[in-house]
């Protein structure tokens, strides 16, 4: 009978320690690639549905008042509803009405500023009237005597404005300054004499201004000089009496915007003589 051989263990396998290490066989890329397909068709599969699901379904808002994500056209049609408004069968019935526009023309505007004049005169010749200042008050007639160019303009009080001299219309400032220049041969402008020049619009300053120019002034009176009165009022000397009083000439002596003449004593004035 034949024994069996007797099993000899394997002889273990001494390593180098100083031996390279075994070659690693690499991965061919045709298996990557086979193991990335399905990763694909994965994403397809969910990147798809949701790029159609987008564009075809309704959009979505949140609620402010809720905590759920609800379609924006209930949210629309709440809000609607909430901004309702029923309207008075009154109100349907009303007219509707269209703003209309006009536009003035140069005959209204000149119409109207003639009607302005108008009332102006209108008011001027009563408050005259109620004076009772005579006929040299009546607007409408030139009193003899006067050679004032604008005797017949508003005065100040009436919204009249600034004579060519640059004082007010019918002022007794104006008026003296008118015969000034009258009686230096100036008429119209250029004048030689205006408020520029001449003295201020104060009546009341004109005797210092008179001294400040360095033109004379005295007691005693001369045709053609500018009587000065305290309560700030100024005439012009026409004549002079025998007996020595003046006669004089002005506008506006009793608040009246009119011509007048009177006589006065030599001393109840103070005489500017006319400037040179």
């Amino acid at each position: 009978m034949r024994r069996a051989a007797a099993s000899v263990p394997p002889t273990p396998i001494r390593q180098n320690p100083d031996a390279a290490p075994p070659a690693v066989s690499a991965v061919r890329p045709s298996s990557v690639r086979r193991n990335r397909r399905p990763l694909r068709v994965f994403a397809t599969v969910l990147v798809v549905p949701a790029i159609v699901g987008t564009v075809a379904m309704p959009a979505y808002a949140f609620m402010p008042a809720g905590d759920l994500f609800e379609p924006s056209g209930v949210f629309s049609f709440a809000v609607a509803e909430a901004q309702d408004v029923d309207v008075s069968a009154d109100a349907s019935g009303a007219p509707v009405s269209h703003d209309a526009y006009s536009v003035t023309t140069k005959a209204e505007i000149e119409e109207a500023a003639r009607s302005a004049e108008e009332e102006a005169q209108a008011a001027w010749a009563a408050e005259l009237a109620s004076r009772g200042a005579g006929a040299y008050a009546i607007y409408t007639v030139k009193a003899e005597g006067d050679d004032y160019p604008w005797w017949d303009q508003i005065p100040d009080d009436y919204g009249g404005g600034l004579s060519p001299l640059r004082y007010y219309y019918r002022e007794c400032v104006d008026f003296v300054a008118w015969r000034l220049n009258r009686d230096a041969g100036s008429t119209g402008a250029p004048w030689k004499w205006d408020w520029s020049n001449l003295a201020s619009g104060s009546a009341y300053a004109w005797a210092d201004e008179w001294v400040a120019h360095g033109w004379p002034t005295s007691d005693v009176p001369v045709v053609g000089a500018v009587a000065w009165f305290p309560y700030n009022h100024v005439a012009y000397v026409q004549s002079i009496n025998g007996d020595g009083t003046v006669n004089i000439e002005e506008y506006n002596q009793n608040s009246d915007h009119s011509y007048h003449q009177r006589t006065i004593p030599a001393g109840s004035a103070l005489y500017l003589y006319p400037p040179t």
